[in-house]
């Protein structure tokens, strides 16, 4: 029982309320009377210590075999309001790719070992695994000029999510030493791009409608308790690479603030379904290869003062690795749609097609550790 995730769902006949992820049942915490309400919020802002509590008395009752409900009774719900999304950029490994494609003599740019490169994005198209997402329309680069279409470069983005426990006010920066306890817990997050609309509008501010139209995230929260064994050594940077500034640095971090999370990418097209084909392993990668850690990500954001609150989600943006076969969006998989995804149907893949499915799975293994299983963050291209 060392994972326990917490969700929202909705028993037939009944209105939402959290539950624990046990096996393949849902402990209802409202039945128990441990927390009714109907979203996670209110416990994200009363902080680590009373999620902890509610699940040592959660564990109680689940052995005894109360209060439990099978999942496939049950609709999964968005696990927390989301009122603010930032999605970061903390691989170097997907930095320098991409910035190859587009600037071969200067792929990464001199901020980029400095600062943790992020956006804020679009949280009311932040969707549950399993809701289609439709392909969105834009601008795109013609010869002309743009044109307005349905984009032909559709792309996933494999992320881990980072939920917000406990904020902190307006003005008040987190120090890196406590930035971790702002942390509740994690999830997986989908953030879908439109690369040819992307390509044409984010010069000279950034992401907008390539990446707004949808964000999708697995139903589970894993709590930061339950990563305790497979949080490890930040990624180490390369001799001659810079130290970051004071308020981005310390030993503490340096030592346990990275995660070693696997995370995987899959493909399955319509015609794959048709013939009960199983899914493709597009990419296997893992948190560890992140040049930023979640707790340097949470004291940059509030440098400046923001206040984060309970419910808010950060991304780390595509968690790509060094290896080829790690390499954890299209744009890099295929380098730009040059070299093209072979499927065994005999269908080929440089970006997303209409039918198509991708599934994002992450999880945590070693020998002598407890598994932890973050489930699946999935979604079908809809024209």
């Amino acid at each position: 029982m060392e994972n326990l995730p917490l969700g929202v769902f909705s028993p037939r006949g009944k209105e939402p309320r959290c539950g624990i992820a046990y096996e393949d049942f849902i402990f209802d915490l409202r039945e128990a009377r441990l927390y009714e309400e109907p979203d996670l919020n209110l416990l994200m802002a009363q902080g680590r210590t009373q999620a902890a509590a509610i699940r040592a008395r959660a564990v109680e009752e689940i052995r005894r075999g109360r209060h439990l409900v099978l999942q496939t009774e049950c609709e999964l719900l968005p696990p927390v309001r989301i009122g603010d999304y930032t999605d970061f950029y903390a691989s170097i490994f997907h930095a320098t790719r991409v910035g190859r494609l587009f600037r071969p003599d200067n792929p990464l740019l001199p901020n980029y070992k400095f600062v943790p490169v992020a956006y804020h994005g679009r949280s009311s198209s932040i969707v549950l695994s399993g809701v289609g997402v439709r392909r969105p329309s834009g601008q795109l680069p013609g010869e002309g000029g743009p044109v307005f279409g349905p984009t032909r470069e559709l792309d996933f983005e494999l992320e881990l999510g980072i939920f917000v426990g406990v904020g902190n006010r307006l003005g008040e920066p987190v120090p890196l030493e406590r930035a971790w306890d702002l942390i509740f817990g994690f999830c997986i997050v989908n953030d879908w791009s439109a690369r040819d609309i992307q390509r044409w509008e984010y010069q000279p501010l950034g992401p907008f409608l390539g990446k707004n139209f949808a964000t999708t995230i697995s139903p589970w929260v894993v709590l930061s308790d339950a990563l305790e064994p497979y949080r490890t050594a930040a990624y180490r940077r390369p001799d001659g690479d810079p130290r970051p500034l004071a308020y981005l640095w310390n030993e503490g971090d340096q030592q346990r603030g990275g995660l070693d999370i696997t995370m995987e990418a899959w493909l399955t097209t319509k015609e794959m379904r048709h013939r009960e084909l199983a899914p493709q392993l597009l990419c296997r990668t893992s948190t560890r290869w992140l040049y930023w850690t979640p707790a340097q990500m949470v004291a940059h954001h509030t440098s400046n003062g923001c206040n984060l609150r309970p419910g808010d989600l950060l991304a780390t943006g595509t968690v790509s690795g060094p290896e080829e076969r790690e390499r954890a969006c299209l744009l890099e998989i295929t380098n730009n749609g040059r070299e093209p995804i072979q499927m065994p149907t005999g269908e080929q893949r440089c970006y997303l097609e209409d039918g198509d499915e991708v599934i994002l799975r992450a999880f945590c293994r070693q020998e002598g550790l407890p598994v932890i299983n973050f489930g699946e963050a999935r979604a079908i291209i809809e024209g």
